[in-house]
């Protein structure tokens, strides 16, 4: 976590997109669920009420639904990694990303809420 312990929280974000290993999953588009942790020192943010000083969500949500949204991958880990290597390549003051990409409808025998993963990546 930064020196100061702060977070920027994007929870639950919802795409559509054709991932998964199976033949199926390549053409057929289906829900995505991504959450967002973003560790940075926010101080000068909340004293400067100033958007420069801070992570800009809405550009890091722009960035994960292009992701999601995009050209097939085999596995959530891939999207996740693209995710994680996204924001940390475009947002300096973050200093580290957690990722979780949820796959509520994956190929699954049996009843279930999702399945996913979850990676913490850093400078």
């Amino acid at each position: 976590m930064s020196d100061a312990g702060d977070r920027i929280e994007l929870r639950g974000l919802r795409f559509e997109g054709a991932h998964g290993v199976l033949a199926h999953e390549h053409v057929s588009r289906q829900p995505f669920e991504v959450d967002v942790v973003m560790e940075a020192d926010l101080r000068d943010a909340g004293a400067s009420d100033a958007l420069a000083d801070t992570v800009d969500y809405d550009a890091v949500f722009r960035a994960v639904e292009a992701i999601v949204t995009g050209p097939h991958v085999d596995l959530i880990e891939t999207l996740a990694e693209r995710i994680a290597a996204s924001v940390l390549s475009a947002h300096a003051r973050v200093t580290a990303v957690s990722v979780r990409v949820r796959k509520p409808k994956a190929p699954l025998p049996g009843d279930f809420d999702w399945a996913g993963i979850e990676i913490r990546r850093t400078r």
